[in-house]
């Protein structure tokens, strides 16, 4: 939805689409490839994954190619705001809902979980990580837009709102 909005990707979208963009793979591809680097930087943050990792890991990337294929953009504005906002609400809904359940967090999720078991807020660590995946995609190439930006300051928050509401084992710090 926020890459049909056409307002701005998250960061790590816009990551995604700068090394799309330099290889040439596809924007699912990349995400596959990158949440496999990514569970390298699992190993010195101690983080366990699960069944929800694998299937986060491998088919993440593959819905996100065919929703690309088969969900068109709006083409007014309102319809745009729209599916950047839905976008937000549904990414943060869904790391809640997937992670809460104690399956195993994505790549990406469960290296902000191992970081914020050291003690930093699961809503810092999280900015920090979009922030860095912002720089490094933006100098690749991938498009930055006000949609980026909501998306950078919400998912933080957003995302651990709907941690300490779906999460099923012991009660998260605040």
């Amino acid at each position: 939805m926020t890459v049909e909005a056409q307002l701005g990707v998250s960061p790590f979208d816009v990551l995604h689409q700068g090394i799309s963009e330099r290889t040439g793979l596809s924007f699912g591809t990349v995400v596959i490839a990158l949440g496999i680097v990514i569970l390298v930087l699992w190993v010195p943050v101690r983080q366990r994954p699960g069944i929800g990792t694998l299937l986060n890991t491998l088919t993440v990337g593959l819905v996100i190619d065919a929703a690309l294929r088969l969900l068109p953009g709006p083409d007014v504005m309102v319809g745009r705001v729209g599916f950047l906002v839905g976008g937000v609400v549904v990414t943060a809904l869904g790391m809640g809902c997937y992670i809460g359940a104690g399956l195993g967090p994505g790549p990406r999720d469960g290296l902000m979980t191992g970081i914020a078991a050291w003690g930093p807020r699961v809503w810092v660590v999280r900015t920090v990580l979009e922030v860095a995946a912002l720089a490094v995609g933006w100098a690749l190439g991938g498009r930055v837009g006000i949609g980026t930006l909501v998306f950078a300051l919400s998912i933080g928050p957003l995302g651990q709102f709907f941690l300490h509401r779906f999460h099923l084992g012991e009660p998260l710090t605040p």
